[in-house]
């Protein structure tokens, strides 16, 4: 009998495979791999410097000092620099 003969005397779904080579037995029974021949290699990109912390770190490189020094002048101005016509009428004469 030949193979085509096999396959469209099956109802449609799910083909039977000729070599009967089942993949998802062989999926199952491999399961996850043991060894990653790679995890040395990668392992670098998430150490040291390239830490998922320092690399969110390093990019606002000036946004610490940026917001103390602008929190510092905030506090100046409303500390020192009042200012004299709040409250005044804006009149004819005023300019």
């Amino acid at each position: 009998m030949y193979p085509t003969r096999i396959l469209r005397a099956q109802p449609h779904g799910e083909k039977p495979n000729i070599t009967g080579f089942d993949i998802r037995k062989f999926a199952h029974s491999a399961g996850q791999p043991r060894y990653d021949p790679w995890e040395r290699a990668e392992a670098w990109r998430y150490t040291g410097q390239f830490s998922r912390w320092n690399r969110f770190k390093g990019a606002f490189p000036g946004l610490g000092i940026a917001t103390v020094a602008f929190v510092a002048y905030l506090g100046f101005e409303h500390l020192f620099l009042k200012d004299e016509h709040h409250g005044e009428g804006h009149g004819e004469g005023h300019h």
